[in-house]
Protein backbone atom coordinates (compact mmCIF):
# COMPACT_ATOMS: atom_id res chain seq x y z
CA UNK A 1 0.00 0.00 0.00
CA UNK A 2 1.12 3.24 -0.78
CA UNK A 3 2.26 5.05 2.82
CA UNK A 4 2.11 8.73 1.10
CA UNK A 5 -1.17 8.50 -0.97
CA UNK A 6 -2.99 6.83 2.21
CA UNK A 7 -2.11 9.50 4.44
CA UNK A 8 -2.94 12.17 1.67
CA UNK A 9 -5.77 11.06 0.96
CA UNK A 10 -7.18 10.68 4.45
CA UNK A 11 -6.07 14.52 5.96
CA UNK A 12 -7.42 15.43 2.44
CA UNK A 13 -11.07 13.89 2.94
CA UNK A 14 -10.70 14.77 6.72
CA UNK A 15 -9.94 18.52 6.04
CA UNK A 16 -12.55 19.06 2.94
CA UNK A 17 -9.49 20.46 0.98
CA UNK A 18 -6.29 19.39 -0.30
CA UNK A 19 -3.13 19.68 1.38
CA UNK A 20 0.18 18.79 0.46
CA UNK A 21 2.56 17.03 2.89
CA UNK A 22 6.27 16.65 2.60
CA UNK A 23 8.16 13.59 3.79
CA UNK A 24 10.57 15.11 6.29
CA UNK A 25 14.00 13.60 6.30
CA UNK A 26 14.73 14.35 10.15
CA UNK A 27 11.75 12.64 11.67
CA UNK A 28 12.44 13.97 14.68
CA UNK A 29 9.43 15.97 15.02
CA UNK A 30 6.98 14.03 12.44
CA UNK A 31 6.47 11.90 10.08
CA UNK A 32 4.95 14.37 7.38
CA UNK A 33 4.69 18.07 7.76
CA UNK A 34 2.84 20.69 5.86
CA UNK A 35 2.83 24.45 5.33
CA UNK A 36 -0.69 24.69 4.29
CA UNK A 37 -1.56 27.09 7.17
CA UNK A 38 1.38 29.65 5.79
CA UNK A 39 -0.07 29.07 1.86
CA UNK A 40 -3.65 29.74 3.29
CA UNK A 41 -3.70 32.52 6.09
CA UNK A 42 -4.08 34.88 3.83
CA UNK A 43 -7.43 34.08 1.88
CA UNK A 44 -8.70 32.89 4.88
CA UNK A 45 -7.99 36.13 7.17
CA UNK A 46 -6.04 34.16 10.26
CA UNK A 47 -2.80 34.43 11.68
CA UNK A 48 -0.85 31.47 10.45
CA UNK A 49 0.22 29.64 13.69
CA UNK A 50 -3.69 29.95 14.52
CA UNK A 51 -4.91 28.57 12.03
CA UNK A 52 -2.16 25.96 11.97
CA UNK A 53 -3.37 25.14 15.21
CA UNK A 54 -7.19 24.79 13.87
CA UNK A 55 -5.78 22.25 11.24
CA UNK A 56 -3.73 20.17 13.53
CA UNK A 57 -6.24 19.31 15.61
CA UNK A 58 -8.69 18.11 13.06
CA UNK A 59 -5.84 16.29 11.55
CA UNK A 60 -5.34 14.66 15.08
CA UNK A 61 -8.53 13.06 15.36
CA UNK A 62 -7.51 10.69 12.65
CA UNK A 63 -7.18 7.24 13.75
CA UNK A 64 -3.17 6.52 12.69
CA UNK A 65 -2.34 9.69 13.83
CA UNK A 66 -0.65 9.70 17.20
CA UNK A 67 0.49 13.52 17.41
CA UNK A 68 0.23 16.59 15.96
CA UNK A 69 3.14 19.92 16.96
CA UNK A 70 2.80 23.34 15.26
CA UNK A 71 6.52 24.92 14.50
CA UNK A 72 7.70 28.06 13.13
CA UNK A 73 5.69 30.53 11.90
CA UNK A 74 2.85 27.71 11.15
CA UNK A 75 4.47 24.37 9.94
CA UNK A 76 2.25 21.51 10.81
CA UNK A 77 4.25 17.92 11.80
CA UNK A 78 2.64 14.81 12.28
CA UNK A 79 3.69 12.08 13.83
CA UNK A 80 2.04 8.68 12.47
CA UNK A 81 0.99 5.08 14.81
CA UNK A 82 3.73 3.01 15.44
CA UNK A 83 0.65 -0.08 14.99
CA UNK A 84 -0.27 1.55 11.57
CA UNK A 85 3.35 2.16 9.96
CA UNK A 86 3.89 -1.66 11.13
CA UNK A 87 0.67 -3.33 9.34
CA UNK A 88 1.81 -0.69 6.07
CA UNK A 89 5.30 -2.07 6.07
CA UNK A 90 4.29 -5.70 6.40
CA UNK A 91 2.78 -5.74 3.08
CA UNK A 92 5.13 -3.02 1.17
CA UNK A 93 5.61 -5.48 -1.66
CA UNK A 94 1.90 -6.71 -2.09
CA UNK A 95 1.38 -3.87 -4.75
CA UNK A 96 -1.90 -3.94 -6.56
CA UNK A 97 -1.84 -3.71 -10.44
CA UNK A 98 -2.16 -0.28 -11.99
CA UNK A 99 -5.57 0.57 -12.28
CA UNK A 100 -5.10 2.25 -16.13
CA UNK A 101 -2.56 -0.61 -17.38
CA UNK A 102 -1.33 -0.04 -20.82
CA UNK A 103 0.45 -1.64 -23.80
CA UNK A 104 3.79 -0.44 -23.73
CA UNK A 105 6.43 -0.74 -26.46
CA UNK A 106 9.74 -0.05 -25.45
CA UNK A 107 12.64 0.98 -28.02
CA UNK A 108 15.86 0.02 -26.46
CA UNK A 109 19.28 -1.81 -27.01
CA UNK A 110 19.72 -0.69 -30.85
CA UNK A 111 22.18 -3.09 -31.06
CA UNK A 112 24.59 -3.45 -34.61
CA UNK A 113 24.69 -6.82 -36.90
CA UNK A 114 28.00 -7.55 -37.16
CA UNK A 115 29.52 -5.19 -34.46
CA UNK A 116 30.36 -6.21 -31.24
CA UNK A 117 28.35 -4.00 -28.33
CA UNK A 118 29.87 -0.91 -27.07
CA UNK A 119 30.05 1.44 -24.42
CA UNK A 120 27.20 3.43 -25.93
CA UNK A 121 25.49 0.43 -25.34
CA UNK A 122 25.13 0.43 -21.96
CA UNK A 123 22.87 3.05 -20.16
CA UNK A 124 20.19 2.15 -23.36
CA UNK A 125 19.91 -1.21 -22.48
CA UNK A 126 20.43 -0.79 -18.16
CA UNK A 127 18.02 2.03 -17.94
CA UNK A 128 15.57 0.30 -20.57
CA UNK A 129 15.69 -3.22 -18.76
CA UNK A 130 14.87 -1.87 -15.60
CA UNK A 131 12.17 0.48 -16.92
CA UNK A 132 10.61 -2.15 -18.38
CA UNK A 133 10.55 -4.61 -15.10
CA UNK A 134 9.05 -1.71 -13.42
CA UNK A 135 6.31 -1.20 -15.91
CA UNK A 136 5.69 -5.16 -15.94
CA UNK A 137 5.78 -5.24 -12.12
CA UNK A 138 2.98 -2.34 -11.76
CA UNK A 139 1.16 -4.71 -14.71
CA UNK A 140 1.53 -2.59 -17.55
CA UNK A 141 2.08 -4.99 -20.51
CA UNK A 142 5.54 -3.98 -21.63
CA UNK A 143 7.03 -4.79 -24.84
CA UNK A 144 10.86 -4.66 -25.82
CA UNK A 145 12.17 -4.15 -29.20
CA UNK A 146 15.66 -4.53 -29.86
CA UNK A 147 15.73 -2.08 -32.98
CA UNK A 148 18.89 -3.75 -34.81
CA UNK A 149 20.86 -1.15 -37.60
CA UNK A 150 20.97 -4.40 -39.94
CA UNK A 151 19.65 -2.55 -42.74
CA UNK A 152 22.28 0.45 -44.44
CA UNK A 153 25.44 0.46 -45.08
CA UNK A 154 26.95 -1.41 -42.62
CA UNK A 155 25.57 -4.30 -43.93
CA UNK A 156 26.91 -3.89 -47.46
CA UNK A 157 30.43 -3.18 -45.87
CA UNK A 158 30.78 -6.33 -44.30
CA UNK A 159 29.31 -8.08 -47.11
CA UNK A 160 31.85 -6.57 -49.65
CA UNK A 161 34.51 -7.94 -46.91
CA UNK A 162 33.60 -10.64 -47.09
CA UNK A 163 33.99 -10.85 -50.70
CA UNK A 164 37.02 -9.45 -50.90
CA UNK A 165 37.93 -12.07 -48.33
CA UNK A 166 36.18 -14.83 -50.11
CA UNK A 167 34.82 -14.29 -53.56
CA UNK A 168 34.68 -17.96 -54.36
CA UNK A 169 31.48 -18.14 -52.05
CA UNK A 170 28.17 -18.62 -54.75
CA UNK A 171 26.54 -15.59 -52.58
CA UNK A 172 27.58 -13.06 -54.73
CA UNK A 173 26.46 -14.71 -58.02
CA UNK A 174 22.70 -13.09 -59.23
CA UNK A 175 22.01 -16.61 -59.97
CA UNK A 176 22.49 -17.66 -55.79
CA UNK A 177 20.22 -20.55 -55.52
CA UNK A 178 19.45 -20.43 -51.65
CA UNK A 179 18.55 -24.23 -51.77
CA UNK A 180 22.76 -24.98 -52.70
CA UNK A 181 24.61 -25.38 -49.53
CA UNK A 182 27.49 -23.13 -49.29
CA UNK A 183 30.36 -24.00 -46.59
CA UNK A 184 31.27 -20.85 -44.27
CA UNK A 185 31.36 -20.57 -41.39
CA UNK A 186 32.18 -17.43 -39.28
CA UNK A 187 34.35 -16.99 -36.32
CA UNK A 188 32.63 -14.20 -33.82
CA UNK A 189 36.24 -12.74 -33.35
CA UNK A 190 36.91 -12.75 -37.29
CA UNK A 191 33.39 -11.08 -37.45
CA UNK A 192 33.87 -8.12 -35.55
CA UNK A 193 36.58 -7.39 -37.18
CA UNK A 194 35.06 -7.04 -40.95
CA UNK A 195 33.07 -3.50 -40.53
CA UNK A 196 36.42 -1.71 -39.06
CA UNK A 197 38.32 -2.97 -41.82
CA UNK A 198 35.88 -2.28 -44.37
CA UNK A 199 35.13 0.90 -43.43
CA UNK A 200 38.39 1.92 -43.29
CA UNK A 201 39.24 0.46 -46.56
CA UNK A 202 36.05 2.87 -48.06
CA UNK A 203 37.80 5.70 -46.77
CA UNK A 204 40.47 5.52 -49.36
CA UNK A 205 39.72 3.26 -51.98
CA UNK A 206 37.16 4.90 -54.03
CA UNK A 207 36.22 1.69 -56.55
CA UNK A 208 35.46 -0.37 -52.93
CA UNK A 209 33.41 2.32 -51.54
CA UNK A 210 31.04 2.28 -54.81
CA UNK A 211 31.44 -1.35 -54.90
CA UNK A 212 29.75 -1.16 -51.20
CA UNK A 213 27.07 1.13 -52.77
CA UNK A 214 25.92 -1.13 -55.03
CA UNK A 215 25.47 -3.97 -52.83
CA UNK A 216 23.89 -1.74 -50.58
CA UNK A 217 20.90 -1.24 -53.19
CA UNK A 218 20.98 -4.81 -54.08
CA UNK A 219 20.52 -6.42 -50.86
CA UNK A 220 17.73 -3.59 -49.77
CA UNK A 221 16.09 -4.45 -53.60
CA UNK A 222 16.29 -8.46 -52.38
CA UNK A 223 19.22 -10.21 -54.02
CA UNK A 224 18.90 -13.47 -52.93
CA UNK A 225 22.89 -13.92 -51.80
CA UNK A 226 23.16 -11.26 -50.51
CA UNK A 227 20.17 -12.14 -47.76
CA UNK A 228 21.53 -15.36 -47.69
CA UNK A 229 25.03 -14.35 -46.24
CA UNK A 230 23.46 -11.51 -44.11
CA UNK A 231 20.81 -14.85 -42.35
CA UNK A 232 24.21 -16.87 -41.47
CA UNK A 233 26.16 -13.30 -39.84
CA UNK A 234 23.09 -12.45 -38.44
CA UNK A 235 22.70 -15.36 -36.22
CA UNK A 236 26.12 -15.22 -35.05
CA UNK A 237 25.75 -11.52 -34.32
CA UNK A 238 22.55 -12.52 -32.38
CA UNK A 239 24.18 -14.90 -30.25
CA UNK A 240 26.63 -12.20 -29.46
CA UNK A 241 24.54 -9.73 -28.16
CA UNK A 242 22.90 -12.51 -26.43
CA UNK A 243 25.72 -13.47 -24.33
CA UNK A 244 27.25 -9.92 -23.75
CA UNK A 245 23.04 -9.15 -22.57
CA UNK A 246 22.84 -12.44 -20.42
CA UNK A 247 26.45 -10.65 -18.95
CA UNK A 248 24.08 -7.82 -17.29
CA UNK A 249 21.05 -9.78 -16.75
CA UNK A 250 19.20 -8.14 -19.16
CA UNK A 251 15.75 -9.87 -20.02
CA UNK A 252 15.75 -11.25 -23.45
CA UNK A 253 13.80 -9.02 -26.09
CA UNK A 254 10.35 -9.21 -27.02
CA UNK A 255 11.26 -8.77 -30.37
CA UNK A 256 14.95 -8.72 -32.14
CA UNK A 257 13.96 -6.52 -35.29
CA UNK A 258 15.40 -4.06 -37.09
CA UNK A 259 15.71 -1.56 -40.10
CA UNK A 260 15.42 -4.89 -42.17
CA UNK A 261 12.01 -6.07 -40.68
CA UNK A 262 11.20 -2.41 -40.62
CA UNK A 263 11.78 -2.09 -44.77
CA UNK A 264 8.72 -4.37 -45.42
CA UNK A 265 6.48 -1.92 -44.88
CA UNK A 266 8.04 1.19 -46.52
CA UNK A 267 5.65 0.41 -49.49
CA UNK A 268 2.71 0.34 -47.36
CA UNK A 269 4.09 4.08 -45.30
CA UNK A 270 5.12 5.40 -48.51
CA UNK A 271 1.39 5.24 -49.56
CA UNK A 272 0.14 6.60 -46.71
CA UNK A 273 2.62 9.76 -46.87
CA UNK A 274 1.98 10.18 -50.73
CA UNK A 275 -1.72 10.03 -50.31
CA UNK A 276 -1.86 12.72 -47.93
CA UNK A 277 0.81 14.66 -49.88
CA UNK A 278 3.53 15.12 -47.25
CA UNK A 279 6.57 13.91 -49.27
CA UNK A 280 8.16 16.38 -51.64
CA UNK A 281 11.23 16.79 -53.39
CA UNK A 282 13.87 18.30 -52.52
CA UNK A 283 17.63 18.61 -54.33
CA UNK A 284 16.82 14.80 -55.32
CA UNK A 285 16.11 13.50 -52.03
CA UNK A 286 12.80 12.87 -51.07
CA UNK A 287 11.55 14.91 -47.73
CA UNK A 288 8.72 15.22 -44.90
CA UNK A 289 8.63 18.98 -43.70
CA UNK A 290 7.84 18.57 -40.37
CA UNK A 291 8.61 22.25 -39.78
CA UNK A 292 5.69 24.20 -37.66
CA UNK A 293 5.05 27.84 -37.57
CA UNK A 294 5.60 28.11 -33.74
CA UNK A 295 9.01 26.38 -33.83
CA UNK A 296 12.06 28.89 -33.20
CA UNK A 297 14.71 26.09 -33.31
CA UNK A 298 15.62 24.91 -36.45
CA UNK A 299 13.67 21.99 -37.64
CA UNK A 300 15.21 20.32 -40.26
CA UNK A 301 13.04 18.28 -42.90
CA UNK A 302 12.52 14.78 -42.31
CA UNK A 303 14.67 12.44 -44.80
CA UNK A 304 12.38 9.68 -46.70
CA UNK A 305 14.35 8.92 -49.45
CA UNK A 306 18.24 10.13 -49.79
CA UNK A 307 19.14 11.93 -53.40
CA UNK A 308 20.29 8.20 -54.77
CA UNK A 309 17.17 7.13 -53.73
CA UNK A 310 18.41 4.71 -51.36
CA UNK A 311 15.75 3.76 -47.94
CA UNK A 312 17.18 6.03 -44.61
CA UNK A 313 17.46 5.61 -40.49
CA UNK A 314 14.22 8.45 -40.95
CA UNK A 315 12.50 6.30 -43.40
CA UNK A 316 12.86 2.44 -41.43
CA UNK A 317 12.67 3.87 -38.32
CA UNK A 318 8.86 5.41 -39.58
CA UNK A 319 8.11 2.09 -41.02
CA UNK A 320 8.90 0.55 -37.42
CA UNK A 321 5.82 3.03 -36.11
CA UNK A 322 3.63 1.49 -38.21
CA UNK A 323 5.16 -2.25 -37.31
CA UNK A 324 4.63 -1.73 -33.83
CA UNK A 325 0.67 -0.03 -34.24
CA UNK A 326 0.54 -3.55 -36.53
CA UNK A 327 2.00 -6.12 -33.93
CA UNK A 328 0.67 -4.47 -30.68
CA UNK A 329 -0.97 -2.16 -30.95
CA UNK A 330 0.13 0.28 -27.86
CA UNK A 331 -0.65 2.85 -26.10
CA UNK A 332 2.75 4.72 -25.73
CA UNK A 333 5.68 4.20 -27.74
CA UNK A 334 8.86 4.97 -25.53
CA UNK A 335 12.66 4.80 -26.87
CA UNK A 336 15.47 5.20 -24.82
CA UNK A 337 18.41 6.65 -26.36
CA UNK A 338 21.64 8.71 -26.37
CA UNK A 339 19.96 12.21 -25.85
CA UNK A 340 21.90 14.25 -28.54
CA UNK A 341 19.77 11.78 -30.89
CA UNK A 342 16.49 14.07 -29.27
CA UNK A 343 16.22 15.79 -33.22
CA UNK A 344 15.74 13.04 -34.89
CA UNK A 345 12.72 11.73 -32.73
CA UNK A 346 11.29 14.93 -32.36
CA UNK A 347 11.38 14.61 -36.20
CA UNK A 348 10.21 11.59 -35.75
CA UNK A 349 7.11 12.02 -33.71
CA UNK A 350 5.74 14.82 -36.01
CA UNK A 351 6.01 12.86 -38.99
CA UNK A 352 4.00 10.26 -38.05
CA UNK A 353 1.40 12.07 -36.70
CA UNK A 354 1.25 14.24 -39.08
CA UNK A 355 0.70 10.84 -41.25
CA UNK A 356 -1.92 9.19 -38.92
CA UNK A 357 0.47 6.31 -37.81
CA UNK A 358 0.68 7.14 -34.31
CA UNK A 359 -0.41 10.42 -32.55
CA UNK A 360 2.29 13.04 -31.24
CA UNK A 361 1.68 12.87 -27.71
CA UNK A 362 1.78 9.05 -27.67
CA UNK A 363 5.41 9.02 -28.13
CA UNK A 364 8.25 9.45 -25.56
CA UNK A 365 12.02 10.22 -25.71
CA UNK A 366 13.91 9.92 -22.76
CA UNK A 367 17.59 10.55 -23.78
CA UNK A 368 20.14 9.55 -21.53
CA UNK A 369 23.41 11.72 -20.89
CA UNK A 370 27.17 10.12 -21.73
CA UNK A 371 29.59 7.59 -19.99
CA UNK A 372 32.71 9.78 -19.64
CA UNK A 373 36.18 9.02 -18.10
CA UNK A 374 38.09 10.94 -15.71
CA UNK A 375 38.82 13.72 -18.12
CA UNK A 376 35.26 14.54 -18.38
CA UNK A 377 34.68 13.40 -22.26
CA UNK A 378 32.87 10.39 -23.12
CA UNK A 379 34.68 7.16 -21.71
CA UNK A 380 37.07 5.95 -24.83
CA UNK A 381 39.86 3.07 -24.39
CA UNK A 382 43.56 3.66 -24.70
CA UNK A 383 43.52 3.95 -28.59
CA UNK A 384 40.70 6.04 -28.77
CA UNK A 385 37.93 3.89 -29.87
CA UNK A 386 34.55 3.47 -27.83
CA UNK A 387 35.48 0.72 -25.28
CA UNK A 388 33.71 -2.31 -26.11
CA UNK A 389 31.27 -3.40 -23.38
CA UNK A 390 32.47 -7.07 -22.47
CA UNK A 391 35.81 -5.04 -22.10
CA UNK A 392 33.80 -2.70 -19.42
CA UNK A 393 32.56 -5.71 -17.88
CA UNK A 394 35.74 -7.48 -17.70
CA UNK A 395 37.33 -4.53 -15.89
CA UNK A 396 34.86 -3.98 -13.27
CA UNK A 397 35.25 -7.96 -12.66
CA UNK A 398 38.57 -7.38 -12.34
CA UNK A 399 38.49 -4.46 -10.04
CA UNK A 400 35.91 -6.84 -7.84
CA UNK A 401 38.96 -9.69 -7.89
CA UNK A 402 41.04 -6.86 -7.01
CA UNK A 403 39.27 -5.54 -3.75
CA UNK A 404 38.42 -9.33 -2.44
CA UNK A 405 42.01 -10.22 -2.98
CA UNK A 406 43.30 -7.09 -0.40
CA UNK A 407 40.73 -8.25 1.66
CA UNK A 408 42.06 -11.23 2.08
CA UNK A 409 38.91 -13.43 1.40
CA UNK A 410 38.03 -16.15 -1.23
CA UNK A 411 34.94 -15.80 -3.26
CA UNK A 412 33.85 -18.19 -6.00
CA UNK A 413 33.80 -17.00 -9.48
CA UNK A 414 30.00 -17.02 -10.07
CA UNK A 415 30.04 -14.13 -6.31
CA UNK A 416 32.42 -12.32 -8.13
CA UNK A 417 30.23 -11.70 -11.30
CA UNK A 418 27.43 -10.93 -9.17
CA UNK A 419 29.16 -8.33 -7.43
CA UNK A 420 30.86 -6.95 -11.00
CA UNK A 421 27.32 -6.83 -12.33
CA UNK A 422 26.15 -4.56 -9.18
CA UNK A 423 28.74 -2.22 -9.68
CA UNK A 424 28.36 -1.71 -12.80
CA UNK A 425 24.30 -1.18 -13.24
CA UNK A 426 23.73 0.13 -10.43
CA UNK A 427 26.69 2.90 -10.72
CA UNK A 428 24.33 3.36 -13.84
CA UNK A 429 20.74 3.60 -12.49
CA UNK A 430 21.61 5.77 -9.56
CA UNK A 431 22.26 8.86 -11.86
CA UNK A 432 19.94 10.63 -12.87
CA UNK A 433 18.95 8.85 -16.69
CA UNK A 434 19.83 12.57 -18.27
CA UNK A 435 22.97 13.25 -16.70
CA UNK A 436 26.83 12.15 -18.02
CA UNK A 437 28.72 10.88 -15.23
CA UNK A 438 32.53 9.56 -14.23
CA UNK A 439 32.89 5.55 -14.76
CA UNK A 440 35.87 4.48 -12.66
CA UNK A 441 35.73 0.52 -12.65
CA UNK A 442 37.68 1.15 -8.85
CA UNK A 443 35.49 3.90 -7.60
CA UNK A 444 32.20 1.72 -8.05
CA UNK A 445 33.62 -1.66 -6.86
CA UNK A 446 33.58 -0.13 -3.65
CA UNK A 447 31.93 -2.71 -0.72
CA UNK A 448 30.91 1.39 1.32
CA UNK A 449 28.70 3.97 -0.01
CA UNK A 450 26.67 4.60 -2.43
CA UNK A 451 28.07 1.40 -4.56
CA UNK A 452 26.39 -1.50 -5.73
CA UNK A 453 28.55 -4.19 -3.84
CA UNK A 454 27.36 -2.50 -0.39
CA UNK A 455 24.01 -2.82 -1.75
CA UNK A 456 24.36 -6.71 -2.30
CA UNK A 457 26.46 -6.54 0.82
CA UNK A 458 22.98 -5.46 3.19
CA UNK A 459 21.16 -7.95 1.45
CA UNK A 460 23.48 -10.45 2.10
CA UNK A 461 23.55 -9.75 5.85
CA UNK A 462 19.34 -9.88 6.05
CA UNK A 463 19.31 -13.37 4.41
CA UNK A 464 22.27 -14.67 6.57
CA UNK A 465 20.09 -13.56 9.72
CA UNK A 466 17.22 -15.42 8.37
CA UNK A 467 19.20 -18.53 7.31
CA UNK A 468 20.19 -18.30 11.21
CA UNK A 469 16.87 -18.58 11.79
CA UNK A 470 15.23 -20.75 9.55
CA UNK A 471 12.07 -22.44 11.18
CA UNK A 472 11.35 -19.51 13.41
CA UNK A 473 8.23 -17.21 12.42
CA UNK A 474 9.22 -14.34 11.10
CA UNK A 475 5.93 -12.31 11.24
CA UNK A 476 3.87 -10.96 14.00
CA UNK A 477 1.13 -8.49 15.22
CA UNK A 478 1.81 -4.74 15.29
CA UNK A 479 3.88 -4.03 18.65
CA UNK A 480 3.30 -2.03 21.39
CA UNK A 481 6.29 0.39 20.69
CA UNK A 482 9.06 0.98 18.44
CA UNK A 483 12.41 1.98 18.78
CA UNK A 484 13.53 5.06 16.58
CA UNK A 485 15.79 3.54 14.34
CA UNK A 486 12.97 0.57 14.23
CA UNK A 487 10.42 3.04 13.37
CA UNK A 488 12.78 4.59 10.51
CA UNK A 489 13.45 1.27 8.48
CA UNK A 490 9.87 0.55 8.95
CA UNK A 491 8.57 3.95 7.13
CA UNK A 492 11.18 3.29 4.64
CA UNK A 493 9.86 -0.09 4.21
CA UNK A 494 6.36 1.35 3.77
CA UNK A 495 7.51 4.02 1.25
CA UNK A 496 8.46 1.37 -1.33
CA UNK A 497 5.38 1.11 -3.14
CA UNK A 498 4.67 5.22 -3.79
CA UNK A 499 8.87 4.90 -4.64
CA UNK A 500 7.90 2.32 -7.39
CA UNK A 501 5.21 4.36 -8.94
CA UNK A 502 7.25 7.92 -8.94
CA UNK A 503 10.01 5.86 -10.72
CA UNK A 504 7.34 4.62 -13.41
CA UNK A 505 5.58 7.97 -13.69
CA UNK A 506 8.60 10.10 -13.67
CA UNK A 507 10.60 7.61 -15.83
CA UNK A 508 13.12 7.80 -13.56
CA UNK A 509 14.85 4.25 -12.33
CA UNK A 510 17.47 6.18 -10.47
CA UNK A 511 14.57 6.58 -7.65
CA UNK A 512 14.53 3.14 -7.55
CA UNK A 513 18.59 2.53 -6.74
CA UNK A 514 18.28 5.19 -4.50
CA UNK A 515 15.61 3.95 -3.07
CA UNK A 516 17.88 0.79 -2.32
CA UNK A 517 20.43 3.13 -0.49
CA UNK A 518 18.05 4.78 2.13
CA UNK A 519 16.96 1.45 2.87
CA UNK A 520 20.12 -0.34 3.23
CA UNK A 521 21.57 3.03 5.19
CA UNK A 522 18.79 2.39 7.31
CA UNK A 523 18.89 -1.49 7.46
CA UNK A 524 22.70 -1.12 8.46
CA UNK A 525 21.94 1.65 11.59
CA UNK A 526 19.15 -0.60 12.65
CA UNK A 527 21.50 -3.75 12.59
CA UNK A 528 24.21 -2.20 14.96
CA UNK A 529 21.75 -0.06 16.97
CA UNK A 530 19.04 -3.14 17.48
CA UNK A 531 20.81 -6.78 18.64
CA UNK A 532 18.85 -9.37 17.17
CA UNK A 533 19.92 -12.74 18.02
CA UNK A 534 22.37 -11.86 21.23
CA UNK A 535 21.59 -13.82 24.34
CA UNK A 536 20.60 -10.61 26.51
CA UNK A 537 17.85 -9.41 23.74
CA UNK A 538 14.41 -10.73 25.16
CA UNK A 539 12.40 -12.95 23.11
CA UNK A 540 9.62 -10.16 22.24
CA UNK A 541 12.33 -7.50 21.45
CA UNK A 542 13.89 -10.47 19.13
CA UNK A 543 10.44 -11.78 17.23
CA UNK A 544 9.84 -7.68 16.46
CA UNK A 545 13.64 -7.35 15.19
CA UNK A 546 13.29 -10.47 13.52
CA UNK A 547 10.03 -9.53 11.90
CA UNK A 548 11.62 -6.17 10.66
CA UNK A 549 14.55 -8.42 9.11
CA UNK A 550 11.98 -10.76 7.21
CA UNK A 551 10.15 -7.46 5.76
CA UNK A 552 14.07 -5.04 5.32
CA UNK A 553 15.26 -8.53 3.44
CA UNK A 554 11.79 -8.91 0.80
CA UNK A 555 11.38 -5.26 0.33
CA UNK A 556 15.06 -5.26 -0.73
CA UNK A 557 14.88 -8.31 -2.85
CA UNK A 558 12.10 -6.72 -4.91
CA UNK A 559 13.94 -3.08 -5.33
CA UNK A 560 16.94 -5.47 -6.72
CA UNK A 561 15.32 -7.64 -8.85
CA UNK A 562 14.35 -4.61 -10.40
CA UNK A 563 17.26 -3.08 -10.90
CA UNK A 564 18.10 -6.60 -12.65
CA UNK A 565 20.89 -7.28 -9.90
CA UNK A 566 21.72 -10.72 -8.24
CA UNK A 567 22.52 -11.56 -4.87
CA UNK A 568 24.95 -14.06 -3.48
CA UNK A 569 25.07 -16.18 -0.98
CA UNK A 570 28.29 -14.37 0.96
CA UNK A 571 30.38 -12.02 0.38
Amino acid sequence: MNLYKYVSDEINEKLGMTVNLETPRNREFGDFATNAAMVMAKSVGKNPRELAGDIAAKIAELPFVVDTSVAGPGFINIRLNDDFIWNMASCATQINPTDTPMTIDLDYGAYNVAKSLHIGHMRTSIVGDTFNRIAKFLGHRALSWNHMGDWGKPMALVIAWIERMHPELGYFRDDFDPETPVKFDIDPTELNSYYPAASALAKQDPEFQAHAQQIKAAFQKGHTGYHALYEKFLAVSLKMMSDTVQRLNIMPFDYDMGERNAAQYLPTVEKILRDKNLIVDSDGAQVIVVRRDSDTAPMPPYMWTDSRGADTYDSTDLAAVYCRVKTDNPDKMIYFTDQRQSLHFEQLFRASDMAGLFPYDQFEHIGYGTINGADGRPFKTRDGNAAGLDDIIDAVGTAVERRITESGKCLGRDTIDMIALAALKFNDLMHDIRSDYIFDPDAVTSFEGRTGPYILYTAVRLNSILRRVAGTATDMPAPDHLSCDERNLMIEIADFERTIRAAFDNRAPDMVANYAYDLCQLVNTFYHNCPILRDDVSPDDRARRLAIVSMAAKTLATAIDLMGLRVPDEM
